[in-house]
């Protein structure tokens, strides 16, 4: 059956790559972004079963109409990915108004979108929503403090979600992805980082851990060993790291 998805936050990084990696897989494909550009760049390289809105995620009502017209245009709506966020790591503005501007977005607009998709698959059915947090939701950390805790939302969130979908009368499935570093505008040309994984490879990995409904997986997987090892570390050894 060719599924349709839709990858909110598809203009560049992981978004752009699982968009390319999934109509490579035959799924029709559904992609939002601010950049309304990029996402007619994206359109010419796949050329078919690719439909495009404009969304900026901060902007509640409006993208949850951009999402019902998009699924509209598409037929139908089997997935989405919501991919959406922004980081301000190693940025020498970081104060209160960008730790907002991240709770706006990786937050308040994760959260509308996630509820609202929620209830869209229980009036349908069936239905995969899948969140993209980070590796980095394990931990607090005072180079990236609003980044962090809002991915520790993200997964508490979805947890909370993949639960109410067990007792759910829809075949409803919850996805956590959990990427380290990857090949993206986020992580170009910052100092100190390891283990950043193309974008493609990336792509393929959380491809196949939604085709596998998985519950959680660690793009790229290595970085399981890495959660297990920050489990391990205590909060008094962090607080002083």
């Amino acid at each position: 059956m060719n599924k349709h998805i839709a990858i909110i936050g598809a203009t560049s990084g992981i978004g752009r790559a699982l968009a390319v990696e999934m109509h490579k897989r035959g799924y029709t494909i559904g992609a939002t972004g601010r950049r309304i550009e990029r996402l007619e760049e994206l359109r010419q390289q796949l050329d078919n079963r690719i439909y495009i809105q404009y969304m900026d995620v901060t902007e509640l009502g409006d993208a949850i109409d951009q999402l019902d017209q998009l699924a509209d245009q598409m037929g139908g709506l089997d997935m989405v990915v919501l991919n959406a966020g922004v980081s301000h790591f190693q940025d020498e503005s970081v104060g209160r108004e960008t730790d907002l501007h991240v709770i706006d977005v990786n937050i308040r607009g994760f959260g509308n979108l996630a509820s609202y998709c929620f209830e869209r698959f229980e009036q349908q059915g069936y239905g995969q929503l899948v969140g993209i947090s980070s590796v980095a939701g394990l931990f607090g950390w005072g180079l990236n403090i609003p980044y962090n805790a809002s991915k520790a939302f993200v997964n508490t969130y979805l947890q909370g979600y993949r639960q109410k979908a067990n007792h759910s009368d829809a075949d409803i499935t919850v996805t956590t992805i959990m990427p380290g570093f990857v090949e993206s505008e986020m992580t170009e040309n910052k100092e100190e980082l390891f283990w950043v994984a193309p974008k493609d490879k990336a792509a393929r990995q959380i491809t196949e851990a939604i085709e596998r409904k998985k519950d959680q997986a660690y793009i790229t997987k290595r970085w399981r060993l890495a959660a297990w090892l920050v489990k391990l570390i205590p909060n008094w050894v962090w607080n002083r790291m």
